[in-house]
């Protein structure tokens, strides 16, 4: 009896502080993806030495292409993980979606984004002094002037590749929902390769 009620209280003691874990987890892992994508010695990572000079006047923007930088602002890491949880607690508050359902939307949906968004779309909306050379140019190309394997283009990288492991973990392997998801991670992993940096297959989205 004795060991039964200590294991009780400790059950009662989990319960009660439970909520206040799980707060402070998610709170330092907030201010974790906040601390790593916040650094300031970012912005002049893989930037060319005459861009730093240069000074676009006249604009509200020092950066010859904002495109470029972009994704190394301030807090857009958090921004964007905390945008596809909120993206998947919508989700979950419709009725009729199982969770498996609700899990591989959500990465249907977080791909299909990124594919349009980054590989699809071209040019800036940004008034640039460079001749029109971002013009033909996708936003994935343009990040960081085109330098490979910086801090934002592997973030962006291994991204979907983890929601694509919880997916299939909450989807428990289902043989459909796999090579659902399977298909729509290649859509948007494959177009990241560096060999594919500026390939147009079979013409399409050239100009």
């Amino acid at each position: 009896m004795k060991l039964r009620f200590r294991g009780t209280r400790t059950q009662m003691i989990l319960r009660k502080n439970f909520p206040a874990l799980s707060v402070k987890i998610l709170s330092f892992t907030a201010v974790l993806i906040c601390a790593v994508s916040c650094n300031p010695w970012k912005q002049f990572q893989g930037c060319p030495s005459d861009t730093r000079a240069n000074m676009n006047v006249g604009t509200a923007h020092s950066e010859v292409n904002p495109n470029t930088r972009v994704m190394n602002s301030r807090g857009i890491w958090l921004s964007y993980v905390l945008g596809i949880g909120l993206l998947h607690v919508v989700l979950l508050s419709i009725p009729f979606f199982s969770v498996p359902v609700v899990w591989t939307l959500t990465n249907i949906i977080h791909n299909m984004s990124m594919y349009i968004f980054l590989h699809t779309v071209k040019g800036t909306p940004f008034e640039t002094p460079d001749q029109g050379k971002a013009r033909l140019l996708t936003h994935w190309e343009q990040m960081d002037y085109g330098v490979q394997f910086t801090a934002s283009r592997k973030f962006l990288t291994i991204m979907p590749i983890v929601l694509y492991f919880l997916t299939s973990f909450y989807t428990k392997y289902d043989r459909i929902h796999f090579i659902i998801n399977t298909i729509s991670l290649m859509s948007v992993l494959i177009p990241k390769l560096p060999q594919f940096h500026g390939v147009r297959i079979f013409g399409i989205n050239k100009y």
